[in-house]
């Protein structure tokens, strides 16, 4: 986590003597995430949900850097159907992510993000939901990888006071970080697509 929150000050420490304006505030929202494989699909997208704090440095009229500190929730789900069985299984991963992003200014009120993201994980598991029962059982997060990094775009609209953005967070390292974990998880990633709302202060 220390690693984590010393590259984003690092990468956004060139920009604070320039800046002509900063601003902060927080933000939350929903996540609707996966993991993928080879391509990127909503087949087993899981609900989850994002908040936190950001801040950004406006070098001009037309351009910033803004980093962000959230707490996020990942993974995916799959539904089974045994015999007359059924019910839902989720994977559930839950991360510190803090993406470090350039904001391209379109007029006064639309913005376009682009930017890396890296994340720490807190924590994983499996919850079950259905006619075979119901439980959540804590996954060792020694068999998963611990970091994660991707590649992070997106738009905002609305005023410095008030935002409602679309985020889309791609990964690009594999969750699995043992060969018991890549007989379930494969060689599988993060993604997820974020609906938000943000609250300047």
């Amino acid at each position: 986590m220390k690693k984590i929150l010393i590259v984003a000050i690092v990468c956004s420490f060139p920009f604070f003597a320039q800046a002509q304006e900063f601003h902060a505030g927080v933000k939350g929202g929903l996540n609707l995430s996966n993991l993928y494989i080879d391509e990127v699909t909503d087949e087993n997208a899981r609900i989850g949900f994002h908040a936190g704090v950001f801040g950004q440095w406006e070098l001009s009229e037309v351009f910033g850097i803004q980093p962000e500190v959230l707490y996020s929730s990942k993974g995916a789900k799959a539904e089974y159907d045994i015999a007359i069985f059924e019910g839902e299984n989720k994977f559930n991963l839950n991360y510190i992510d803090v993406p470090v992003l350039a904001v391209f200014k379109i007029g006064e009120n639309f913005e376009i993000h682009a930017g890396p993201y890296f994340s720490y994980m807190l924590g994983a598991n499996v919850s079950t939901d259905g006619e075979l029962g119901e439980g959540v059982d804590e996954l060792d997060k020694d068999n998963l990888s611990e970091t994660d990094f991707g590649l992070a775009g997106g738009v905002a609209f609305g005023s410095e006071q008030t935002k409602v953005g679309l985020r889309y967070n791609y990964g690009l390292v594999e969750v699995a970080d043992s060969d018991a974990a890549r007989t379930l998880l494969g060689d599988a990633k993060n993604s997820a697509l974020q609906l938000y709302v943000s609250f300047g202060f």
